[in-house]
């Protein structure tokens, strides 16, 4: 079911400041940013091994971002698990009585297939399955 950690997303207010530490403090590059309209948020990926990091800067005061910093300030928003079957593995966690937030899969950044979980069903983490084709 569960492939591997995909990615964590961090929430920044700004990712050309938040992109120098990665890249000027770690040696890190940022492969490709992207903004997902419907989410109302521009993305960053840095690959670090076989998983990455990706900024998330909202591009909207009213965006689901702008909330997440102004309630909790800057920080990590969510996990990513990459699943080889999204569909399937929303159909088991609602047969097991978890709490989505997404019971569809939509568009997420990098032509990804992505659904949340609801934290109330994870300990209080925002989880993410992300499936790529």
């Amino acid at each position: 079911m569960i492939k591997k950690i995909d990615h964590i997303g961090i929430a920044v207010k700004s990712i050309e400041e938040a992109s120098k530490f990665y890249k000027d403090v770690l040696g890190l590059e940022i492969t490709g940013v992207e903004v997902v309209e419907e989410q109302k948020v521009k993305t960053a990926f840095i690959p670090v091994g076989d998983s990455e990091i990706e900024l998330l800067e909202s591009t909207s005061d009213d965006g689901p971002i702008a909330k997440f910093i102004e309630k909790r300030g800057e920080g990590i928003q969510h996990i990513a698990l990459q699943v080889d079957d999204i569909e399937k593995t929303l159909e088991e966690l609602k047969q097991k009585g978890i709490k989505l937030i997404d019971e569809v899969p939509r568009y997420g950044a990098g032509g990804a297939k992505i659904a949340f979980v609801h934290p109330k069903s994870t300990n209080g983490v925002l989880l993410e399955l992300c499936q790529r084709d």
